[in-house]
């Protein structure tokens, strides 16, 4: 059963380099039939390791070394069916057919952080 559902944007800030980038992950908190609660990741709905372990840390673009990132911001999305008095809509035939041909979004779609070294702020 899902348990939790949310977007996290994840920062990274590579320890050789110092280059710094982020990126948004989907992620599900679940609980098995033994009562177990797991994380699952996800990017552009590809299964990925968590970006918060050595397992899942990204490369850096600038030099290709591995950084585990941090959590620097979270969006919880409610699950259905939510309390009495959510606004909802019956699915039904021909119910908003534009979705299926719109284009995907992408966990690269957002404005990357600026270097503040960079742009001469400290």
């Amino acid at each position: 059963m899902i348990t939790e559902l949310a977007l996290e944007r994840v920062e990274f800030t590579c320890g050789h380099c110092w280059h710094q980038w982020s990126v948004d992950y989907d992620v599900q908190q679940y609980r098995d039939a033994a009562g177990n609660t797991w994380e699952y990741f996800s990017r552009d709905g590809n299964p990925i390791d968590s970006p918060y372990t050595p397992a899942g840390a990204l490369p850096c673009p600038a030099c290709g070394r591995h950084w585990v990132g941090r959590l620097a911001a979270r969006r919880p999305i409610p699950a259905a069916p939510g309390p009495d008095g959510t606004p909802r809509q019956a699915v039904v035939a021909g119910h908003r057919p534009e979705r299926h041909g719109a284009p995907l979004l992408t966990a690269a779609d957002h404005a990357q952080p600026q270097d503040a070294r960079a742009s001469g702020h400290r």
